[in-house]
């Protein structure tokens, strides 16, 4: 009997389901935040017979097979790019981009990352920084007495110094082919990988990348509703498995207490 196997490989990919889920929840109010989804594979299969095999010497086929599954697995978990809900926040630093495309941020060691979220603040120089101090690419350095800074759609910044309109650099952003290969760094950033493609950084607004709205943040798109649901049904998913181990438990019970 094989359901005891199978009943487990159910409990495991729905508790890896409640994980997913789980976490969509917990950042609902991250900024830029992408939900992700899990799907699932169903496992290999036992044949006794299978389909189209000779049931007779008169070269009759059987129509169907005899197969036994083996279970479920984890076939993927993947995170969903969708535009989330664009708040205004009156923060001259704050903004959000009106459809495909990445901020670049150069991390401490060199590396290059990406992230959706347009949070940005001054650091101790001046130069335009992630909430953890990262340096925006290319970077972008406001003098001390600037003031009314501006960033078009495009990504130009200017802003006003001694009275006259001064160009501090543009803002680009970056576009993949796979957005969904991207690996998640945590704190709101990605990584580049084989599976997502390279890199290609354009104008905000060409290319298919969407626009800079200066003001403004991209919420996160997970779905507080449908996130419950989904909690609700995974849940019920686990306990009908439980219920598959506690039923082949009573049937080897009652085999081994024939006489």
């Amino acid at each position: 009997m094989n359901a005891l196997k199978i009943g487990a490989t159910g409990m495991l990919a729905q508790q890896s389901n409640v994980d997913v889920l789980s976490n969509n929840i917990a950042n609902i109010n991250t900024t830029a935040f992408k939900r992700q989804r899990a799907s699932f594979k169903d496992l290999l299969y036992m044949n006794e017979r299978t389909p189209g095999a000779a049931t007779s010497s008169a070269n009759t086929l059987a129509p169907s097979g005899v197969q036994y599954g083996l279970g479920v697995n984890v076939g993927s978990v993947y995170r969903n790019f969708e535009q989330g809900a664009v708040t205004r926040t009156d923060a001259p630093l704050d903004i959000s981009i009106q459809g495909r495309g990445f901020f670049t941020i150069t991390m401490p060691n060199g590396d290059t990352a990406y992230t959706r979220d347009g949070a940005f603040q001054l650091n101790e120089n001046g130069d335009l920084v992630t909430s953890q101090g990262f340096l925006l690419d290319p970077a972008i350095n406001v003098p001390p007495e600037a003031i009314d800074i501006n960033i078009a759609g495009d990504g130009t910044v200017t802003a006003s110094v001694d009275d006259t309109i001064v160009n501090l650099g543009q803002i680009t952003t970056n576009m993949f082919v796979n957005e969904a290969g991207l690996e998640a760094m945590g704190d709101n950033l990605y990584r580049e990988t084989e599976a997502s493609g390279a890199a290609a950084n354009v104008i905000a607004g060409e290319d298919g990348s969407g626009e800079l709205l200066q003001r403004h943040l991209e919420g996160s798109n997970v779905d507080a509703i449908e996130s419950i649901t989904d909690l609700i049904t995974a849940q019920r998913a686990y306990e009908l498995n439980s219920q598959i181990i506690t039923t082949a438990d009573e049937m080897m019970a009652a085999a081994n207490q024939i006489r």
